[in-house]
């Protein structure tokens, strides 16, 4: 269906968590809040509650973000982003969703992992694996990397090329398909305990693939998961991300922090979907958001205010130094930013202030760096839950995504928030699940079923279109 609606015939707005296995994820300096228990991200009871109080509020998904490498472009070393947390020290995502599959029954689980450096045969055990654990509840968010440090301690001098690397992605991308999807056939399986034989071997096939990047010959070892293909999520937003995401993506984040840029950002990446031969809606795309809300309107603002008083400049500019590429180190907290030399850094900044609605000031460093210090990149919401659910209404119909990345700025009070106050309103206007719908989370998204559909690219690499 080209929309997720509720029983209203509304169009659904969906809600994914966006979260990371560290201290410090998309707000520097927040972890220092009293209320803020992400110093607890190395325990399984924090990601358990995490886990819970998303089901309660009936999210979609819990985004796992994840990084190979330190960001180290500021400053040229990795001491700033030590010293404010900022995405450091960072933990596997993928060892803490069977212990969040085992207290909840709907949630969906979105894991990054990037291609760069992994062999796809053993990455595709992982995906198999945990798409069993989970009863099909897993999602994958494909990335190629960033971070010159990740390739770095990988034992490369740097990343390869920007667009090289979508080729390599994609080239790895059919190996893990040919080896989940086409493989296995479904009735392998037959554990006949009269005859002995557990898996019929004639009905489990060589992929023989042998491309450019990768040779990999043999069968997967892997038996056939509820979706077979975990959820494919990406996030590219340069034009040849795009292409990635048009061919092989079925949700798609991004953080335009305007209306506008969202808007133009959603409109690209359906055409890119349509180019490729798909329904410009068999992709869900979540545009960021960060909410601070509270009981009242009143209570919504002391508490951003309040939130505003444990920033990390520093630690924001370690982030913006990693996403842009550009060492902010060399200019003076103070300084204007009319006077740095960097085209770049002036556009992204007169976005910021039209997001913020001050466009009339003249904006230092600091301030560049205060604004990334609540909800990274994406916009921010402040307002009761009558006016939070509104604002993402109205997101939704003048851009046309179809749900929302929710960072935190405290966690997990920034969820338990959302669920309490902004979740209800949107369910009384008709925007939002009043119930989980069934199976895989591949079908509660698209109510198309569990596996991949005949015009994604990986369906051409399954046995039962092949034969």
């Amino acid at each position: 269906m080209p929309h997720a609606t509720t029983p209203s015939g509304q169009r659904e707005i969906l809600f994914n968590a966006f979260d990371m296995n560290c201290v410090v994820h998309q707000s520097p300096g927040l972890w220092r809040h009293p209320e803020d228990r992400a110093r607890d991200y190395n325990t399984i009871g924090y990601w358990t509650h995490v886990a819970q109080t998303l089901e309660k509020g009936l999210f979609d998904g819990l985004f796992i973000a994840d990084v190979l490498g330190p960001y180290d472009v500021f400053g040229a070393n990795p001491d700033a982003a030590l010293r404010s947390g900022a995405q450091i020290p960072l933990q596997d995502p993928f060892l803490l969703v069977s212990a969040m599959a085992a207290v909840t029954e709907n949630l969906g689980f979105g894991l990054t992992a990037g291609t760069a450096y992994e062999h796809p045969y053993a990455f595709s055990r992982r995906l198999g694996t945990l798409d069993h654990l989970t009863g099909g509840r897993v999602g994958w968010n494909v990335v190629t990397g960033y971070l010159p440090s990740a390739a770095q301690n990988m034992g490369q001098d740097d990343q390869m090329e920007h667009d090289r690397r979508y080729d390599h992605a994609d080239e790895y991308m059919d190996v893990v398909y040919k080896l989940l999807e086409g493989s296995w056939e479904d009735d392998a399986v037959v554990a006949d305990k009269e005859s002995g034989v557990f898996t019929d071997p004639s009905k489990v096939h060589r992929i023989e693939h042998e491309g450019e990047f990768f040779k990999t010959p043999g069968i997967g070892v892997v038996e056939p998961s509820p979706q077979r293909m975990p959820v494919v999520y990406q996030a590219g937003a340069s034009t040849r991300g795009r292409a990635f995401a048009g061919k092989h993506a079925e949700a798609v984040f991004i953080n335009p922090p305007t209306k506008e840029l969202a808007k133009a950002s959603v409109q690209k990446i359906r055409q890119a979907a349509a180019d490729a031969g798909r329904d410009p809606y068999d992709v869900r795309i979540f545009a960021m958001q960060t909410i601070v809300t509270g009981a009242d309107e009143a209570a919504a603002q002391a508490r951003y205010d309040e939130l505003t008083q444990y920033i990390d400049p520093e630690g924001g500019l370690v982030l913006m130094s990693g996403w842009m590429g550009t060492d902010f180190s060399q200019f003076d907290l103070d300084q204007p930013i009319g006077d740095l030399e960097s085209n770049a850094i002036q556009s992204a900044v007169e976005t910021f202030k039209k997001a913020s609605g001050r466009e009339d000031e003249v904006w230092t460093v600091r301030q560049l760096a205060e604004w990334v210090g609540v909800g990274g990149f994406g916009p921010v919401i402040i307002g009761d839950g009558p006016s939070a659910a509104q604002q993402l209404i109205e997101w939704q119909e003048e851009t046309d995504v179809d749900g929302f990345n929710l960072a935190y700025h405290i966690t997990p009070g920034t969820f338990e928030d959302i669920v309490e106050h902004v979740v209800p309103e949107l369910q009384q206007a008709g925007r939002y699940k009043t119930e989980y719908r069934p199976g895989t989370l591949r079908n509660k998204l698209f109510e198309k079923g569990d596996h991949l559909p005949e015009t994604h690219h990986g369906a051409q690499f399954q046995l039962r279109r092949r034969r």
